[in-house]
């Protein structure tokens, strides 16, 4: 069926052995700096507060302060509305941080 020799097999399986221990290695070592790398008292506190609120507020407070800065643009308080309009920015990292610890947890090495 297959023409290999015997040394091409232990070619082949010190390969796989090589390339498995590699794996195991990289696990390791990733757990090791995620065991180093936790999250301190007060992030856990305010991402245990911040899983609590929806998503879509963030990005409903978003639509409103681009909304209210088109509204104070149109009746002349450009300042104002620079101001305001700056605000969307801020409110969509917020819905991106609120949905980051929502899917990836506050902290990969808690165990609950």
């Amino acid at each position: 069926m297959f023409d290999v020799s015997p040394d091409e097999v232990f070619r082949l399986k010190d390969k796989r052995m090589i390339a498995d221990t590699r794996k195991c290695n990289f696990a390791n070592d990733s757990r090791t700096e995620v065991l180093q790398q936790s999250e301190g008292v007060l992030a856990k506190i305010i991402e245990q507060q911040t899983a609590k609120l929806p998503s879509d507020i963030f990005l409903w407070a978003a639509g409103a302060s681009i909304l209210t800065a088109m509204a104070l643009k149109i009746r002349g308080r450009k300042n104002d509305a620079l101001f305001v309009g700056q605000w969307a920015a801020p409110f969509l990292l917020l819905g991106v941080y609120n949905k980051l610890v929502k899917v990836a947890g506050s902290d990969r090495t808690d165990l609950k």
